[in-house]
């Protein structure tokens, strides 16, 4: 999905790392200045760039060692080579993050480490495509889409729920979706903007 994103951004050359997520843009600049971020599975880091860009402390998890090489070198960004999906013990204590940001990544034995991450009051942004993508191309296999409501059923312990949405989007490319963003506790359901 990250080529599509920077092929319509019409940005070409080795720097292209797309566009950010609106969801993650909408939810994240209300982050305040210094915010520690995790941005898990981070692909080529444009959540990464863009939250360091915007003062946050991020820490950019991925397996790609390549891509992390990339994203090392960016100001207000720690790489992180970990396959997230080992087995292995993550290596980041409890509410060692104000954030987490996910987006084009579903590791299900993952989510619950996630509210463990995060400190009190800390804001979990989460966009991944859910069933009925198949009819858009890839991901298509079940294991790797969400079912009907599956993140606002995983936030139900733990969140307090800002937004959801699930279902068919346009942009950047047709996609079926599913988007929360919920504050661990019981944290005012509104950020600050």
């Amino acid at each position: 999905m990250t080529e599509s994103i920077s092929r319509m951004a019409g940005v070409a050359g080795k720097h292209d790392f797309g566009m950010p997520s609106g969801w993650v843009c909408r939810f994240a600049k209300g982050l305040a200045d210094g915010s520690r971020v995790l941005d898990l599975a981070c692909g080529r880091g444009r959540h990464a760039r863009w939250l360091a860009d915007r003062g946050c402390r991020v820490t950019a998890a991925d397996r790609d060692p390549a891509t992390l090489a990339a994203i090392a070198s960016h100001s207000g960004v720690t790489a992180c080579e970990l396959d997230l999906e080992s087995g292995a013990a993550w290596p980041w204590p409890d509410a060692a993050f104000d954030a987490i940001v996910v987006t084009n990544y579903l590791h299900r034995p993952g989510f619950d480490r996630l509210g463990a991450l995060l400190g009190p009051g800390g804001v979990l942004i989460y966009e991944t495509f859910m069933l009925g993508n198949a009819a858009f191309g890839k991901p298509s296999n079940p294991d790797f889409l969400l079912m009907p409501g599956e993140l606002l059923e995983r936030a139900r312990d733990g969140f307090t729920v800002i937004a959801f949405e699930q279902g068919e989007i346009a942009r950047p490319a047709p996609a079926m979706v599913q988007r929360i963003c919920a504050r661990k506790g019981d944290a005012p359901g509104r950020l600050p903007d």
